[in-house]
């Protein structure tokens, strides 16, 4: 997987959580709350505050992604849990209606694998390991189970582009009520071949009410699909970089290629269940 490369200052087996430590300044500063802002919709043609126009430009991402019936793609995941980076690389698979979703890993754990369909399978998860994980054999798990969850920081029940794109809407619409946040647009980056436009925004200071310290949503120029999410703590200093939290990436996609039962079957004879 290739980084963003502009400048700085992406659901899996949910098998993804985070203890973010911060010093003592900061909690300090997160006790000053912020100045709140009116929220104001008698013209909402006209940008009243710094979120507005990152947010349309998700909607309509979000409403791109959401017009594909189904897509394949490679994905990969950068993520703390606990105080780890865990990392993966899968192929997968998504039916937006029922809600469907099948995970093969390519690393670490090639050949794990994972299927979840909405209304299926007692609400479980389908999943087996490889190697010596393999002799239990298939497992069926809550999504949000802690063995699920033992490697992700959210549920299979999260993942998918269209996912991606309504959880940044939802962070920046929380964040709305506040003005303390600096948005960059950078409307010819790349994501390996793939041509992008990202919109970035970033608090300047530590605040309880901002979970992430600088946010990146990349959308490939062409689908108009949300293909990247990062997200960065704050750092424990001023001269420090901020640390990586979360980084969901999307790849070689290919979107309506007419998915059907069996790709989400676990009896499918291409699947190891």
């Amino acid at each position: 997987m290739r980084s963003f490369i502009i400048p700085c200052g992406f659901t899996a087996l949910g098998w993804y959580g985070l203890t973010l430590f911060c010093g003592a300044a900061m909690a300090e500063a997160a006790d000053r709350r912020p100045t709140k802002v009116a929220d104001s919709t008698k013209t909402p043609q006209r940008p009243t505050h710094p979120l507005d126009t990152p947010i349309r430009f998700a909607r309509r991402s979000l409403d791109s992604i959401q017009n594909a019936e189904d897509y394949v793609a490679q994905f990969h995941k950068r993520e703390v849990v606990g105080r780890s980076m865990i990392v993966h690389s899968m192929d997968i698979k998504i039916r937006q209606r029922p809600f469907s979703v099948y995970l093969r890993f390519r690393s670490p754990s090639a050949g794990r694998e994972v299927l979840y369909v909405d209304g299926r399978n007692q609400g479980r998860l389908l999943a087996h390991g490889v190697g010596l994980q393999s002799v239990v054999g298939t497992l069926a798990l809550r999504p949000e189970s802690d063995r699920a969850m033992a490697e992700t920081r959210y549920p299979v029940t999260q993942i998918g582009m269209a996912n991606l794109a309504q959880s940044v809407i939802t962070q920046w619409e929380s964040e709305r009520q506040f003005r303390e946040v600096e948005v960059k647009y950078f409307p010819n980056a790349k994501l390996g071949k793939m041509d992008c436009r990202v919109v970035e925004t970033r608090h300047p200071r530590p605040r309880r009410e901002f979970k992430f310290h600088l946010t990146r949503l990349y959308v490939d120029k062409k689908t108009r699909f949300p293909v990247r999410v990062e997200q960065f703590g704050f750092p424990p200093r001023k001269t420090d970089s901020p640390p990586l939290i979360e980084q969901y990436t999307y790849s070689q996609i290919r979107g309506d290629v007419g998915l059907k039962d069996a790709d989400f079957d676990p009896q499918n004879s291409n699947y190891g269940f």
